[in-house]
């Protein structure tokens, strides 16, 4: 019987490749023939192209064992506006208020799979592994970027006060990491073990000491950078609004999510897509983090009621297209010419952060006496980057037009490089820690430890 399967397997790949360039080559004629299209006709083409493209090229890479995560974003890539222009940039920015409702399905998910117990018995691990990697890996990253100061065009002109700041600046981007990558991630291996549940608590735990750095660091670069400028403590007041603010609606939306669960329980999607995208719309407006909040409602349902189990699974329902479109999309966004150009300092300030990341991660493993496979493995899911960093990198900017521009280049240079070889690093040591599952699925991803009567199945 495992024969036949065997056989078939590479005239199903040889189909799907063919597939694959047949819809390309339909939708390159189409695009040439009827360049104005565009609107709601070409949004509806370009969602419909990303999804079937991305699982097809996903399941084209999955035999060298790269993970379907890193075939949505090449797909993205290959079909964007850089490259064939399969999808044009009017249709990709339309296609990005699919983020809104991806990162909700993502918070609502990773914040569930926090059960307070786990949490509880990996403090210790969780606590050395986020004070190490917030204090050292910032630090040596700022001095690397101050040592390649020859080789980064803004920075040249910059004196050395100013410099430090920028340095600070970039240190801290250095710390923030993908909870989407992660749990993409983990939704394909269906991966359960130390290391990925650590992964799993470290990343989406870690989100909100970066919003505490990202704050002050703005505060504390500016008087380095504009000498003329005071110390001013506004920024730490918006800091308290934000998190307080995301807490507490975080907390009333849980309770609200448990008590329909429980009450109702029905059309679940219609919920899940009014939270991603009216009720982001509104946080925002209220300068309150989106994450933050939906990951404090997942944790509440998770915790203080006993639907957390069935909430999972309608997430991981509702999420398998979603995930699709969201990696596509963030592929065909990437600003190829971008990366092309500023690739060199890039791939430096990139190995140097990974570099520094894999050395802190074994030191608070060793501390915090981990278990072998963390130690070796607990620095993998943290090489990705993705919408914190370029946020992070917006704010900048805005904040610092004299270098500003050149700030937020280099940082979709090297986020592009960190999201790109991430997913493939963090899939690999997962397959190494033997955490992953022969039995991939597509949704939304789910640690806790299969039933044994599962492999019936």
């Amino acid at each position: 019987m495992s024969r036949e399967p065997t056989r078939a397997r590479p005239l199903r790949k040889l189909l799907q490749a063919v597939l694959l360039v047949v819809i390309s080559a339909l939708l390159f004629f189409v695009t040439r023939a009827v360049p104005e299209i565009h609107g709601g006709a070409g949004t509806i083409a370009a969602v419909g192209f990303l999804l079937l493209a991305g699982t097809l090229m996903s399941q084209l890479v999955e035999v060298f064992g790269i993970p379907h995560l890193t075939g949505y974003l090449l797909a993205g890539i290959l079909a964007g506006p850089h490259v064939f222009r399969l999808i044009d940039h009017h249709s990709v920015e339309r296609l990005s208020s699919v983020n809104a409702l991806a990162l909700a399905l993502i918070a609502l998910e990773g914040g569930a799979e926090l059960k307070l117990d786990f949490v509880k018995k990996g403090l210790k691990s969780l606590g050395w592994a986020t004070l190490l990697q917030s204090s050292i890996v910032l630090l040596v990253m700022a001095t690397i970027f101050m040592a390649a100061r020859p080789i980064i065009p803004f920075a040249r002109s910059l004196g050395f006060s100013a410099l430090a700041g920028v340095g600070l600046l970039w240190g801290i981007m250095s710390i923030t990491r993908s909870p989407s990558a992660t749990l993409g991630i983990l939704s394909q291996t269906r991966a359960s073990g130390p290391v990925a549940r650590f992964m799993l608590t470290f990343v989406m735990t870690s989100d909100l000491v970066v919003v505490v750095l990202l704050a002050v660091g703005l505060t504390v670069a500016r008087p380095l950078i504009e000498p003329g400028a005071a110390f001013s403590s506004h920024a730490f007041r918006a800091l308290g609004h934000e998190i307080l603010g995301s807490v507490s609606l975080g907390t009333t939306l849980g309770i609200v999510l448990a008590v329909y669960m429980r009450l109702v329980g029905k059309q679940l999607l219609v919920v899940f897509i009014a939270l991603g995208f009216g009720l982001t719309e509104v946080l925002r407006y209220l300068n309150f983090d989106p994450l933050l909040t939906f990951m404090v409602a997942g944790f509440l349902v998770q915790n203080l009621s006993n639907q957390g189990e069935k909430f999972l699974r309608a997430i991981e329902q509702t999420g398998g297209v979603v995930y699709v479109v969201f990696f596509a999309t963030a592929g065909a966004d990437l600003d190829v010419p971008l990366l092309r150009q500023l690739w060199p300092v890039a791939l430096v300030l990139t190995g140097s952060r990974a570099l520094v990341t894999w050395a802190t991660s074994r030191v608070a493993s060793r501390i915090a006496g981990d278990e072998p496979s963390v130690r070796k493995w607990g620095w993998s899911g943290l090489v990705s980057q993705a919408g914190l960093a370029l946020g992070f990198a917006a704010v900048v900017a805005r904040e610092f037009p004299m270098f500003g521009s050149g700030f937020r280049a280099l940082a979709i240079a090297t986020v592009a490089i960190n999201e790109m070889v991430g997913p493939i690093v963090f899939k690999l040591a997962l397959d190494r820690a033997g955490e992953t599952s022969a039995e991939p699925k597509a949704s939304l991803p789910s640690i806790r430890p299969p039933a044994p009567e599962a492999e019936t199945g």
